[in-house]
């Protein structure tokens, strides 16, 4: 090599993971076998509308694309629910509402939509991190549709259900792990599905760039430089 030549850069390449939103890549557990249950009951349920409500990183996307998938339903982010599209969304006769926050949704479209749901016989899904009967609408009508939509809470992950869900993204990248790192990972990590998919995909980037294992050391560095946890 010549002088003032350059040492060759090892270059990583950024492989995309997608996460599967089948049925058969869901993780059961005590606490979402309520709202999975649910899910696969349809259309056998209490109304033709249901809420799944649940924190942020609880599983509840996974369980409405799986809804969505039995019911050959459209998905739609409520923040972009607009009274125009309404009739749209139901086309299918089912419809997925993802996320709804009173204040950042646009009532009348979301009214009207319920409205052409009922009058059509169309199923609704709705996700949440509260139930709707909590909300405050400044719609009095849709305040009273509201309340009379069914709940199924999705919890967040207990200990076993994190551990899983921890061992199933590991694999999912070919990455085989030691007892000690799930230990470990299990005491630093906020218990939420986001959280430990955030850490999985920061081990595995870091592992490759670095040349190393995915190992319990690796993870107290990456932990070091995020104020010691890492959140959904």
């Amino acid at each position: 090599m010549g002088a003032g030549a350059r040492e060759p850069v090892q270059l990583t390449l950024a492989l995309s993971h997608p996460e599967s939103m089948a049925r058969e890549d869901f993780v059961a557990g005590p606490s979402n076998a309520a709202a999975l249950g649910m899910v696969e009951r349809w259309p056998d349920w209490p109304a033709r509308m249901l809420a799944l409500v649940g924190p942020c990183g609880s599983g509840k996307s996974h369980l409405a694309a799986i809804w969505a998938t039995r019911a050959g339903a459209r998905t739609i982010a409520a923040s972009t629910l607009d009274e125009a599209a309404a009739p749209a969304a139901l086309a299918s006769g089912a419809v997925v509402v993802e996320d709804i926050a009173i204040g950042a949704v646009n009532e009348r479209a979301l009214f009207h939509l319920l409205n052409i749901a009922h009058e059509e016989q169309g199923h609704v899904l709705l996700t949440a991190q509260s139930a709707p009967a909590s909300w405050t609408p400044r719609l009095a009508d849709l305040a009273s549709r509201l309340r009379a939509v069914p709940v199924v809470t999705v919890g967040p992950p207990d200990e076993t259900l994190f551990r899983t869900v921890l061992v199933k993204l590991f694999a999912d990248r070919q990455l085989t792990v030691d007892e000690a790192l799930l230990v470990y990972l299990e005491r630093r990590v906020e218990r939420s599905l986001v959280a430990a998919q955030a850490i999985v995909a920061a081990l595995d980037r870091e592992g490759l760039r670095q040349r190393r294992p995915v190992t319990r050391a690796l993870a107290a560095e990456i932990l070091d430089t995020q104020d010691g946890v890492i959140r959904g």
